[in-house]
């Protein structure tokens, strides 16, 4: 049996385009909530409240496509602001919010909880906790590594998918 990739797309034919909403954020994507309130709206910076919590979101193309057949395509986003944040996460953020993979380097759980004492990100599965002022670095857990940062900018408020994610996702193999 051929074993894939955590990030392959699975196609019926190798001839086969790649199913638009399983590909990975591309660049002019604009990010989504993924549930909730506004579940499907455009994610702005001003929606989202300064040092966190994060939202989980989804990319979208410009026409508002979902590019959420893919767990790996989830997303954590969160307004941390720029006091304190490292230089390589700030080449990524836009306007002091970052973009993180929402999947656990550890065992590809949601990173989906969040430390209000530690202002981080938080596994729920095995308590994983990144810090998103510091490139998702690892302040307690199993994680091997850093969750894959997605870069961003901003237009006009709204956040959009500047690159594609600095690593690999998911957790590890095997």
């Amino acid at each position: 049996m051929l074993a894939l990739a955590p990030w392959a797309v699975v196609r019926a034919r190798a001839d086969d385009p790649p199913d638009p909403t399983s590909i990975r954020p591309q660049i002019g994507d604009h990010l989504v909530y993924f549930d909730g309130p506004n579940d499907g709206k455009p994610i702005r910076v001003a929606d989202l409240e300064l040092g966190g919590p994060q939202v989980q979101a989804y990319p979208a193309d410009p026409k508002g496509l979902l590019r959420d057949n893919s767990r790996l395509n989830l997303i954590i986003v969160a307004r941390v602001g720029e006091d304190g944040m490292s230089e390589e996460t700030r080449a990524n953020a836009a306007e002091g919010v970052v973009a993180y993979s929402g999947v656990c380097t550890h065992q590809s759980c949601p990173v989906n909880m969040w430390s209000v004492e530690r202002k981080s990100f938080v596994c729920s599965c095995h308590g994983s906790i990144y810090d998103p002022k510091n490139d998702a670095d690892i302040l307690f857990g199993p994680a091997p590594r850093h969750l894959a940062a997605l870069p961003l900018k901003s237009e006009n408020g709204l956040l959009i998918v500047a690159g594609p994610f600095n690593r690999r996702l998911g957790g590890e193999k095997g």
